[in-house]
């Protein structure tokens, strides 16, 4: 996959990816169908948290839960763009992810596929943003939360990446 990526530590000390390769460039013409064949290319791989160094697993339900969930179809706008554009990020999403949180499979409505649980974790990243020139003026930060579920295997699997939204504080200057 030809990506053009960084991660960097903001000011506050916390690491930003910092996304320069956007696949999806309108904020409503999102063909999600591409997005999940994109995300497919992800399928058995897996990737290190580094702040708790948990492996975490790319099953085959994570393709269509991104991009067709109840949360996806739920966002517009700018938010809509950016989580269509974090699938070149997979991996540098899920190495900087922090903030740890567990939670319970409510209502069992997930049984064998989230038997243990789920994990919450916080991440960010960042869009480009181009004056009419194509000059780069600065990025939007964005945040998002990643769902990941304690299978029954033991296995940790990524699920999905909820609530993202544009951070409203400033955004990283060029």
């Amino acid at each position: 996959m030809d990506k053009n990526i960084n991660v960097i530590t903001d000011l506050d000390g916390s690491k930003v990816v910092l996304i320069n390769d956007l696949r999806f460039k309108s904020r409503n013409d999102i063909n999600w169908n591409q997005v999940e064949e994109y995300l497919k290319e992800y399928i058995g791989e897996y990737f290190e948290i580094a702040e708790t160094a948990e492996k975490i697993f790319i099953g085959t339900d994570f393709p269509d839960e991104f991009s067709h969930s109840m949360d996806t179809k739920g966002l517009k706008g700018a938010n809509k763009k950016a989580k269509a554009n974090m699938v070149s990020s997979i991996g540098d999403l899920v190495q900087i992810a922090r903030n740890k949180a567990e939670f319970p499979d409510y209502n069992g409505k997930h049984k064998r596929k989230a038997k243990y649980g789920w994990y919450r974790y916080d991440t960010r990243f960042g869009l480009p943003v181009y004056d009419e020139r194509g000059k780069l003026e600065k990025y939007n930060i964005f945040t998002t939360r990643m769902l990941v579920r304690c299978d029954e295997d033991g296995k940790l699997y990524l699920y999905d990446f909820v609530r993202t939204k544009k951070e409203t504080s400033r955004p990283l200057e060029q």
